[in-house]
């Protein structure tokens, strides 16, 4: 998947200003597809160019214009095409388990200390995809399609993060074992 993808997605509900789509992504897309604002804005130029969205300037008074972006039809096609296409799974590229893979050479401390970091990080998320589900999806029966695949899409991050705790909690397991040796 690229960023164009993404924030396609972004606009296929509603029309967004850079600002505006900046913080939709972040509250949707952005939890497994990482962007800067900068990085946006820059592929917003490109897929208009491309023919893929339109800007509409709205003048306001006394403050910047506004320029707001809506996906076009043909941007509606490509996002299809690309949903076409099979997906493969992503890569894994992950410090810490190159750090744990070389653990050999420091101490099992410092191993200890990032994996517990790690752990916290992995259950505020945890935390916040509940959260969400509290929020979005109290009722999951009750759901029309389009909020029961995002909530399929929430459910792999939860399940994603709790893979990760669990993995952790093993980690540590083993590294205070051998910290005892």
């Amino acid at each position: 998947m690229g960023l164009s993808q993404a924030i396609l997605t972004c606009l296929i509900d509603a029309p967004h200003s850079g600002y505006d789509l900046s913080k939709v992504f972040s509250e949707s897309v952005g939890y497994f597809w990482q962007a800067s604002q900068q990085q946006i804005y820059r592929e917003l130029g490109k897929l208009e160019a491309a023919g893929l969205i339109v800007s509409e300037v709205i003048p306001r008074e006394g403050r910047l214009d506004k320029k707001v972006y809506s996906i076009t039809e043909q941007g509606k096609q490509h996002l299809i095409e690309w949903m076409h296409k099979p997906s493969e799974p992503d890569i894994i590229r992950e410090d810490l388990l190159v750090k744990i893979f070389s653990g050999g050479i420091v101490s099992v401390d410092l191993l200890i200390e990032d994996i517990a970091r790690h752990r916290r990080i992995h259950l505020e998320k945890l935390s916040t995809y509940r959260e969400i589900e509290k929020e979005k999806c109290p009722y999951p029966k009750e759901l029309n399609k389009e909020e029961k695949l995002r909530r399929l899409v929430l459910m792999a991050g939860m399940k994603y993060e709790q893979s990760w705790i669990d993995w952790c909690d093993e980690a540590l397991e083993v590294l205070q074992s051998l910290s005892s040796e």
